[in-house]
């Protein structure tokens, strides 16, 4: 079996890129403290958003989705869930919560990994909940012409729960004993998990969850207003380009897992910088009308009602709508579409 041995960790020599995103996401990290301190009412709002959000993009990203609506619903818990994907969202939902309300008592191990599991499937009946794979799996491809591939072949059941335990215990060392930098070990820690694969299900939500997890604990806090998993998915083909390219070799040990901790990284970075956009709009105590102009002024390209919604999270849909018509009669933005089709472009 691969020996897991993050000691050896602290002797890589990292590149230029990699030590410049720490220190950029570092910076971020200082100023998000300030801004925290300033208008704590205007985040609450965005913690929100990002819920939903997070909930949202990691199960659309395994295929689990329902409406909108329902969706709100469910993060919300103004509702319970009608099928198979609503029980897999609302499961989601709990364990986000327990993640951004609990994350300082919730210790990095094997079986508080398998609890969060067992609670990911609980408003369904799973026997695997809450247990590693008793099966082997794959990770696959399938391509257009209809046939699959095999890109990667996890660690086997048998295998399973002593890794699963070994990269906790090699993580806690490291960190608690400040030997390796966390947002170099965390990365290196979720591509790990993703190659042992420990579940028969679940495996992709679990490994975004203890993104989450890991980086509340080393008090890198943006996943609470920023969702990253959304940033995740509209990057999923450089997610899994990375995934492809640090697991040639994990077994053998002679991985690259550069490129994956890159990626993780700039995740990381994108939303810090996020952060500090939406801070910059609400931070000002403006007419509703400045602000969404405020907002369109960041949008390149073309954006959505829903684009502005999240830079303007203190704002009601009615306001934000009233303010989007207006720009438009005043000739600085045009609308594109019609139905839930509807984008919007900046004239001037």
């Amino acid at each position: 079996m691969r020996n897991f041995n993050y000691n050896e960790i602290k002797n890589n020599l990292w590149d230029s890129e990699i030590l410049g995103l720490v220190s950029a996401i570092y910076k971020y990290q200082g100023k998000q403290e300030l801004f925290l301190k300033q208008r704590p009412e205007e985040l609450n709002r965005l913690i929100e958003i990002a819920k939903i959000q997070s909930t949202e993009a990691s199960n659309e990203i395994e295929g689990i989705v329902t409406t909108s609506t329902r969706l709100r619903e469910l993060v919300e818990e103004k509702t319970t869930p009608r099928n198979r994907n609503e029980q897999e969202i609302a499961g989601y939902r709990d364990v986000l919560n327990i993640i951004h309300e609990n994350f300082d008592v919730i210790p990095i191990s094997k079986n508080y990994i398998l609890q969060m599991h067992k609670m990911l499937y609980s408003h369904m009946n799973n026997p695997m909940a809450g247990q590693t794979k008793n099966v082997q799996n794959y990770i696959s491809a399938t391509y257009p012409d209809g046939h699959t591939e095999v890109l990667f072949t996890p660690l086997s059941p048998l295998e399973t729960p002593n890794a699963l335990e070994k990269i906790c215990d090699e993580y806690n060392v490291i960190v608690g004993n400040m030997e390796v930098d966390p947002l170099i070990a965390i990365p290196i820690f979720i591509h790990d998990f993703l190659c042992i694969h420990p579940f028969n299900d679940g495996n992709g939500r679990m490994s975004r969850l203890l993104t989450t997890l890991l980086l509340y604990r080393s008090e890198f806090y943006v996943g609470k207003y920023i969702s990253l998993e959304a940033i995740i998915a509209k990057n999923k083909s450089e997610y899994y380009t990375s995934l492809n390219i640090a697991g040639k070799g994990w077994h053998d040990e002679k991985e690259d897992n550069i490129p994956f901790i890159k990626y993780l990284l700039g995740i990381i970075l994108s939303a810090y910088q996020a952060f500090e956009d939406r801070f910059s709009i609400v931070e000002e105590k403006i007419p509703a009308l400045e602000m969404v102009r405020k907002a369109t002024y960041q949008k390149l390209g073309r954006f959505t009602k829903q684009d502005i919604r999240e830079l303007c999270p203190t704002l009601s849909v009615s306001s934000i709508e009233l303010a989007l018509r207006k720009l438009i009669s005043e000739g600085e933005i045009k609308r594109e579409g019609s139905g839930r089709a509807i984008n919007y472009v900046r004239l001037k």
